[in-house]
């Protein structure tokens, strides 16, 4: 068998060749060399039952004049013929174009197709469009508009690269990062990073669902947002929303606490960096959609695979770097917002598989079609026996009957047992940081933050810890600098 068992993406069967009704065979062609190539098998019926094609010398001559005739530009193809169960079977091999659009003519009319699973369909407007900017080289995040720099301001953009690179954004950065040209006129990227909201899809809306399903907004939502602007600040709202409506869990080990979150904190920055950079800005009226439910994460954005091939026909850990936004995906590249380039999908499976309570029912799932992507993360808590969130709403109640085996006896018996439980969040936090603020303790304690700064006061004068800065910028350090050799 020369050929798949059905017709699919890239491949597409027709039990005889129509000369006089070319367009039911040519719509394949413009599709698979604006696509990801494919392959047109004439002598072989929708079943896929080889029923063999009359007088092959002739069809194939009149399929290579048609497709030189009919298809602006002409694409690159092969043509072969096999023999399968003795009867002949003509092969057209089209290859994925790089002039794109490939389109159809025919009696004044001129057609873009593009295959939609086994099906070709006329391109939609923004798939055109995408299809053109392909065709010339070039990207929508890197076209220049009538719009001058000079008359919006990007202090988020220039006070976000400074803090994750120690380097003060110039103005030259701003054309050579390609945000504007040297007339100083911005590109689209140069205007998703501007502080003003003026890319009208530039959008997140962001929706906690009660329940497994979706339902009315306003009978079933227990959060909605929706957020709109720059591209930085849709990032740290999105995963503001997202920390918001989860919940990290934990279970006692012998000695220390070890969390449970619900997800994996980085692999949902990686998904959410995904849909910002490699979304389809053209689609009017659209936005990435983050929808959360009581056993998962689902991040939907706007178009498909750049390369117009379905994620799910992908190997992820074999997917190269293709970027429908390469300027947007540079800056944030630079911003350390995303890892090494074509590393997203594999880093989202990475993160979500050290989990506590990870098993391979919960691993990620990727999604796409023509126009969307869709990255589902799982709920590890989902299911699980209901333990404290956070550290403990439970501390006043139940502690555990064992502190940490490095406070001495003589310390020991100066705290009373929240002091103790404290003391061992304090223990665990140390095995993540190099030091604490008040802040952090308070959030993973489920204390008020005037009884952490207590309780730290209370080790500081014991000699534990030594604190340094002041107020909110404090940080805390064991007295020998590092808490997990800690042994007061």
């Amino acid at each position: 068998m020369l050929y798949p068992l059905a017709e699919t993406t890239e491949c597409d069967f027709k039990r005889e060749l129509e000369t006089k009704k070319p367009k039911s065979w040519l719509k394949s062609v413009s599709a698979f060399a604006n696509g990801i190539g494919g392959k047109l098998i004439f002598g072989v019926d929708d079943s896929g039952e080889i029923v063999g094609i009359i007088d092959a010398q002739k069809s194939a001559e009149a399929i290579s004049n048609l497709i030189k005739t009919r298809i602006t530009p002409t694409p690159q193809f092969i043509l072969t013929l096999e023999k399968e169960q003795e009867k002949s079977v003509l092969i057209l091999t089209i290859e994925a174009g790089r002039a794109t659009p490939y389109y159809y003519k025919a009696d004044g009319i001129r057609e873009a197709y593009v295959r939609i699973g086994n099906e070709s369909i006329v391109a939609p407007d923004y798939i055109l469009n995408e299809l053109i900017l392909k065709g010339k080289n070039q990207s929508f995040d890197a076209l220049t508009n009538d719009v001058k720099k000079e008359d919006y301001s990007f202090t988020l953009l220039e006070a976000t690269y400074y803090e994750r690179t120690l380097l003060k954004m110039e103005p030259k950065d701003y054309f050579s990062f390609c945000l504007a040209d040297k007339k100083g006129y911005l590109t689209n990227a140069g205007r998703l990073f501007a502080d003003q909201y003026i890319v009208y899809n530039s959008r997140v809306f962001c929706t906690r669902w009660n329940g497994l399903e979706k339902g009315s907004v306003f009978d079933d939502a227990l959060d909605d947002k929706e957020f709109e602007g720059n591209l930085i600040y849709l990032l740290r709202s999105a995963s503001d929303f997202v920390k918001n409506n989860s919940k990290v869990r934990f279970y006692k080990d012998v000695e220390y606490r070890v969390d449970k979150p619900d997800y994996a904190e980085r692999a949902v920055t990686e998904a959410l960096v995904n849909a910002l950079i490699h979304r389809d800005y053209i689609v009017s009226g659209s936005e990435v959609h983050i929808d959360m439910y009581d056993d998962r994460l689902e991040i939907s954005s706007p178009g498909g695979m750049f390369d117009g091939k379905a994620v799910q026909e992908h190997v992820i850990t074999d997917i190269g770097s293709m970027r429908r936004n390469p300027v947007i995906a540079d800056l944030f590249h630079r911003m350390k917002f995303m890892e090494r380039r074509g590393s997203g999908l594999k880093k989202i499976i990475s993160e979500t598989e050290k989990l506590p309570g990870y098993n391979e029912s919960l691993k990620p799932i990727f999604y796409s079609d023509g126009s969307s992507f869709r990255v589902i993360l799982k709920n590890v808590n989902y299911g699980t026996t209901k333990v404290s969130d956070k550290v403990s709403d439970k501390v006043s109640d139940k502690v555990s009957d064992k502190v940490s085996d490095k406070v001495s006896d003589k310390v020991s018996d100066k705290l009373n047992e929240k002091e103790k439980c404290f003391f061992n969040v304090l223990m665990t936090l140390a095995k993540q940081h190099d030091f604490v603020t008040t802040k952090v303790v308070a959030e993973a304690a489920g204390m008020p933050e005037a009884t952490t700064r207590r309780y730290l006061s209370k080790f500081s004068k014991m000699d534990i810890i030594v604190s340094d800065g002041k107020n909110r910028s404090k940080k805390y350090y064991l007295k020998n600098t590092s808490m997990t050799e800690a042994n007061p």
